[in-house]
């Protein structure tokens, strides 16, 4: 069973308004170099994800409102790890959380990067000591990611996740290329604006088996919260590298998530749901499909007031008569800014739409990320 660690965080986000968020839906290209899938082209990518970096710290416009960043899964190059971490505690504002995924590196250098940042992963830490002790599995590959908490105080904190199962091009049946699978996720108390969020890895928001269910975890877990505590989980955030981003299993999760008739769930019954995925740029060693990647979405209760629209960007929708609201992106490499809507119904009076599309930006080489 994963185990879900809480952990509490400084953040003061304003009260009764809604919160921003930018999904940087990049390309990956990935390709397999041993054991391990690596970015082919590190140094082109960086300058992309710098970018968008540069584009958040500026904060033009209402940037400077931007309170949640994504980056996709295996997007940013391992040896940019120390520079990522740089610009944000550097430049980034107060109150701001990064979420981003790294290169595929053995279990033993990410057991030292869980050393290193063991002030805030030391429960992570211990759970893998566990699998370290139970047999040799140093050379294991991980799919990780990282969220990167800069607080109201301006502290910098770094939680590190490694994704609990794998993609279709790191299923082997050589221990040695099976990806290790992470024991825990972390579910952030942002205080004191009582907001709560978690961090997920692609499949890890799918995976079940006959014994336990990732999604059925954090359901329970935030029902808890709601009976003992009154608070709820009012956001998930997915980062993907996913060529099947309209994969009925997403539906089906979804659909029981939002709308499971049998048993309420008051601790989720307003999260959001983001899922922030690379772009149709992208390329896999080993994997083939027409189309691919792209379509980042946001999902929210279907009790939410949002009717079927349609621009050459992005579009509403119920995925396929899912009890849901979809926001759903388009597939080409964008930047995507966002509110997320408050986690209380609305009047059902008012005609005001839960959640805004404030831009729109796309990547030119001469430019950098324009409108």
């Amino acid at each position: 069973m994963v185990k879900i660690i809480e952990k509490h965080v400084q953040l003061e986000f304003p009260l009764g308004h809604h919160l921003h968020c930018l999904i940087a839906q990049i390309p990956n290209r990935l390709q397999r170099r041993g054991h391990l899938f690596t970015l082919s082209n590190p140094d082109e990518q960086w300058l992309l994800v710098k970018g968008v970096l540069d584009l958040a710290a500026a904060g033009e416009g209402n940037m400077k409102r931007m309170h949640f960043l994504m980056f996709p899964e295996s997007s940013i190059p391992l040896e940019r790890f120390d520079d990522m971490l740089a610009v944000i505690d550097k430049d980034f504002r107060c109150n701001t959380v990064t979420m981003f995924g790294l290169e595929q590196l053995p279990l033993a250098e990410y057991r030292k990067m869980l050393i290193r940042f063991h002030a805030d992963n030391a429960e992570a830490l211990a759970l893998l000591e566990q699998d370290v002790d139970s047999g040799d599995i140093l050379t294991m590959p991980v799919n990780w990611c990282c969220i990167a908490v800069k607080e109201a105080g301006g502290k910098l904190r770094v939680f590190l996740e490694a994704k609990t199962h794998p993609f279709r091009g790191e299923e082997f049946l050589d221990k040695d290329h099976d990806l290790y699978r992470g024991r825990h996720f972390y579910l952030f108390r942002g205080e004191p604006a009582c907001f709560n969020f978690m961090t997920l890895i692609c499949l890890d928001y799918l995976y079940r088996d006959l014994y336990s269910s990732n999604i059925k975890q954090i359901i329970e877990h935030a029902d808890q919260l709601f009976f003992t505590m009154r608070q709820t989980l009012d956001a998930i955030f997915v980062i993907q590298c996913n060529p099947k981003p309209e994969h009925s299993s997403y539906r089906d999760v979804l659909s029981g998530f939002y709308g499971e008739y049998l048993a309420d769930a008051p601790g989720v019954r307003d999260t959001v749901t983001v899922f922030g995925n690379c772009s149709n740029e992208s390329e896999v060693e080993g994997i083939s499909c027409q189309p691919c990647y792209g379509v980042s979405f946001v999902a929210i209760s279907g009790r939410h007031k949002m009717q079927q629209y349609r621009e050459p960007e992005f579009c509403s929708d119920d995925f396929d008569g899912a009890p849901i609201c979809r926001l759903r992106f388009g597939a080409g490499t964008r930047l995507f800014y966002f509110n997320l809507p408050l986690h209380h119904e609305l009047d059902p009076r008012s005609s005001r739409v839960p959640l805004k599309v404030h831009s729109v930006l796309r990547w030119s080489q001469e430019s950098g990320w324009v409108k």
